[in-house]
C-alpha cells in the first residue's frame, strides 16, 4: 500500500460547535485540503484556528485533477477532502478520487461527522431502517416527475434534496405520482439558528410552503415514507379479498375498512364495490 494517504473529512452543515477535535487535527496535519469551495472553506478552517494550504476541487475540475492527485498520494502525500458542508462525496464530488485512491492501493480513512442526509432521516418519524437517497432530482418537470414515477412503489423511505425555489413544485409533482395522503417530512436549514423539521401529508407539506408557515429559505432535505408493501408486491387483489371476506359473512363496511387497511386502497372504492356486488 502506497504511504499516502487521504482522510474524507465531514464538516458542519450549519452549527460549528458539531466540529470535532479529530476533524481539526487531521486538517492541520493534511499537506493539502481538497475544497468544493476553496473561499468558503478558507472561512471555515480560519473560524477553527486551522491553517492548510487548499486546493479547489468541484464537479467541473474533478475528473481532470484525479491522476494528479492520485500521483501525489502515491508520492506519499496527506490529501484531505472537504465539502461545502457535511460529509463528502455524498451528492458532492469526491467518489471519483476515493474510487481511483484504492485502485491505487493508496490508504483511505473517513473522519465522520455531520450529513443532511441521516440528520434528517434520524428527526423526521419516517422509517429508517431502510431509505434510498436519490439526491437532486432533473431540474425539468417533466424528467422530474418521470423518476419520481419510477419511485411510486418503493417500499423504503425516499431521501431527497431540493433547491428552495423548486421546492414548491417538487411537492405538487410528488403529490401527483404518490397521492396526496402519502406522509413525508420537510427539513429545512438543519442545525442552524431556523431549522424546521415538519413531518405530515404531502398535501399538508405544500400547503406550509405555499402559505409561507414553511419558510421558502435555506437547504431543504425532502422524505417521503415508502409505498405499502402490500400495495406494493402487487400479488393481493383488494377486490378479490373483499368478496372473500363478505363470503365469510363479514359485514360491508368491516369488510371494506379491512381491505382498505392492509393494501392501501382507498375505503370508499372498496365500500362500493362491496355494495355493488351485493346488489
Amino acid at each position: 500500500m502506497s504511504g499516502g494517504r487521504l482522510s474524507i473529512v465531514a464538516t458542519p452543515i450549519g452549527n460549528l460547535a458539531d466540529a470535532s477535535e479529530r476533524m481539526r487535527a487531521v486538517l492541520s496535519a493534511a499537506d493539502v485540503v481538497l475544497a468544493e469551495d476553496s473561499r468558503r472553506t478558507g472561512r471555515l478552517l480560519m473560524q477553527f484556528g486551522v491553517e492548510a494550504r487548499l486546493l479547489s476541487f468541484h464537479e467541473h475540475n474533478e475528473r481532470d485533477r484525479v491522476d494528479e492527485l492520485v500521483r501525489r498520494l502515491v508520492d506519499g502525500e496527506h490529501l484531505a477532502l472537504v465539502s461545502d458542508a457535511g460529509t463528502p462525496a455524498v451528492s458532492d464530488p469526491g467518489f471519483r478520487l476515493v474510487r481511483a485512491a484504492h485502485a491505487a492501493g493508496v490508504r483511505v480513512e473517513t473522519v465522520p461527522g455531520p450529513s443532511a442526509v441521516i440528520a434528517a432521516l434520524s428527526a423526521s418519524g419516517l422509517p429508517t431502517d431502510r431509505f434510498v437517497f436519490e439526491g437532486f432530482l432533473p431540474a425539468k418537470a417533466q424528467a422530474r416527475k418521470t423518476r419520481l414515477s419510477a419511485l411510486s412503489h418503493e417500499p423504503r423511505t425516499l431521501v431527497f434534496y431540493e433547491a428552495v425555489h423548486r421546492i414548491s413544485d417538487f411537492l405538487s409533482d410528488a403529490e401527483s405520482v404518490f397521492g396526496s395522503e402519502r406522509m413525508a417530512c420537510i427539513a429545512r436549514e438543519l442545525t442552524k439558528r431556523h431549522e424546521q423539521i415538519v413531518t405530515t401529508t404531502l398535501t399538508e407539506l405544500r400547503r406550509q410552503v405555499d402559505t409561507g408557515q414553511i419558510v421558502a429559505k435555506g437547504e431543504f432535505v425532502v422524505l417521503i415514507s415508502g409505498a405499502e408493501a402490500a400495495a406494493t408486491a402487487g400479488a393481493v387483489d383488494p377486490e378479490l379479498l373483499v368478496r372473500e371476506l363478505l363470503a365469510a359473512g363479514v359485514p360491508v363496511k368491516a369488510a371494506a375498512k379491512a381491505v382498505a387497511v392492509a393494501t392501501g386502497t382507498p375505503r370508499n372504492k372498496l365500500y362500493q364495490f362491496a355494495i355493488d356486488l351485493q346488489d
